[in-house]
C-alpha cells in the first residue's frame, strides 16, 4: 500500500509563482511518509534525472506528469512518453493514450472555473482513466461531490490529490494505492481500481491562508508556453 499524491506544483512551474521548489516539496513529503509523487507543472512536462534521484534517496518514487491544457480544459497526464507537449485536442489525447502505460485523470472537473472539464468529461468519458477528488473543499462547499458521483456512475476510479501550491496542503488529501513501487505499477493499479482516497474537509482558516497566498503571489508571465490558454490551478 503506497501513500501517493499525483497533483503537485512547485516553483519550477511556468505559470504560478510558488514559494517552495521541488526539492523542498520532496523533503516535506518524505517527512509525511509519502511513497510516490507526481510533479505536475502547468503545460510543462518537467523531467530532471537529478530530481528523480533526489526523490529516490528519500524512498519516494517520482512519476512523470504534467497538468496539460487541452482545448481550454485542465487534464492530468501521468507516466507518458515525453511528447505531451503535442497534445492540444481531445483527438490528440486519444492518440497519446495508445503510446504507453500512461494515466489520464480528470482534474477538479466540476469546480466553478471555465478551465474545468464539466460537460466535456461526459462527452469524452472514455478518454479518462480516473477522476480527481481535490483538496479544495470544506463542509459547507464541496465541488468534489459531483466528481465522485460521476466516477461511481461510470465506474471510474476516484483518486485524491492536493493540487498543491502551498506546502500546508500536503497530507490532508491523498490516495492509497495497492501497487509495487514503480510508476508503471502505480498507474496500472489506479486504472484497475486498486486505490482508495484519504481526505478531510479543509478548515476555513487554512483554506483562506492557502488561497490568499495563491492570489497574493499571482502568476508568472506566459513565456515559452505552447498553448494560448494556460492551466493555472
Amino acid at each position: 500500500m503506497l501513500k501517493v499524491d499525483l497533483h503537485l506544483h512547485s516553483s519550477e512551474d511556468p505559470a504560478d509563482v510558488i514559494d517552495h521548489d521541488a526539492r523542498q516539496l520532496i523533503d516535506k513529503a518524505a517527512e509525511l511518509g509519502f511513497d510516490a509523487l507526481a510533479l505536475t507543472l502547468h503545460d510543462c512536462d518537467f523531467r530532471d534525472p537529478s530530481l528523480t534521484a533526489y526523490a529516490r534517496e528519500r524512498d519516494i518514487v517520482l512519476i512523470p506528469g504534467v497538468e496539460r491544457t487541452i482545448e481550454g480544459s485542465h487534464v492530468l497526464l501521468l507516466n507518458f512518453p515525453d511528447r505531451t507537449d503535442l497534445v492540444r485536442t481531445f483527438e490528440d489525447l486519444a492518440a497519446l493514450r495508445r503510446t504507453g502505460n500512461g494515466l489520464v485523470i480528470a482534474t477538479h472537473p466540476y469546480f466553478p472555473d471555465a478551465s474545468c472539464l464539466r460537460g466535456r468529461l461526459d462527452r469524452y468519458a472514455d478518454l479518462f482513466d480516473a477522476v480527481e477528488w481535490s483538496y479544495f473543499w470544506t463542509r459547507g462547499a464541496n465541488f468534489n461531490a459531483k466528481a465522485a458521483r460521476f466516477a461511481s456512475t461510470r465506474q471510474k476510479p476516484l483518486v485524491a490529490s492536493s493540487d498543491l501550491h502551498d506546502l500546508r496542503q500536503l497530507g490532508r488529501t491523498y490516495s492509497l494505492v495497492f501497487a509495487d513501487r514503480d510508476p508503471d505499477s502505480i498507474c496500472s493499479a489506479i486504472r484497475e481500481g486498486r486505490v482508495s482516497i484519504q481526505t478531510s474537509a479543509v478548515p476555513k482558516l487554512e483554506l483562506a491562508r492557502v488561497l490568499g497566498g495563491m492570489f497574493r503571489r499571482g502568476n508568472k508571465a506566459r513565456v515559452g508556453v505552447d498553448t494560448p490558454t494556460l492551466a493555472t490551478t
